[in-house]
């Protein structure tokens, strides 16, 4: 097959958008290493991707789940920049909240032990002290 066309692998893949979908994952999928089930007769990936779709030598049904798995991923968050951690004071309470942990608590008292009023009591206090 000299020049691969729609129209050579639109009878494997009727839709066009998921034709399209396909063979961008299998031409990613090449580019991350895997193995060649064609010649690449010095083409490129995309080009070789639509080749072996049109030839049947790849299980769409694997590129397929290839895919959804790459919508499911979560996108890593990305790290906090110097500049902006040197802006924001992490150690310091910029939401008026309290963090109550167990050093915070007398020896031998637990978080369970707080009551709710102990608790309310707690954060009007911490709060009063953040207003200076």
């Amino acid at each position: 097959m000299a020049r691969v066309t729609v129209e050579d692998c639109i009878l494997q893949i009727p839709n066009r958008f998921d034709l399209v979908l396909i063979a961008a994952q299998r031409a990613r999928n090449l580019s991350r290493g895997e193995e060649l089930t064609l010649d690449r007769d010095n083409d490129k990936n995309p080009v070789v991707a639509l080749r072996e779709i049109a030839e049947k030598t790849v299980d769409l049904n694997l590129l397929e789940q290839d895919i959804v798995k790459g919508l499911l991923r979560a996108p890593e968050p990305e790290p906090l920049d110097e500049e902006v951690g040197d802006i924001i004071a992490i150690d310091e309470n910029i939401f008026g909240v309290m963090d109550v942990n167990e050093e915070t608590l007398p020896d031998g008292m637990g978080l369970e032990d707080l009551s709710p009023d102990d608790i309310e009591a707690a954060i009007a206090a911490e709060l009063a002290g953040g207003k200076r």
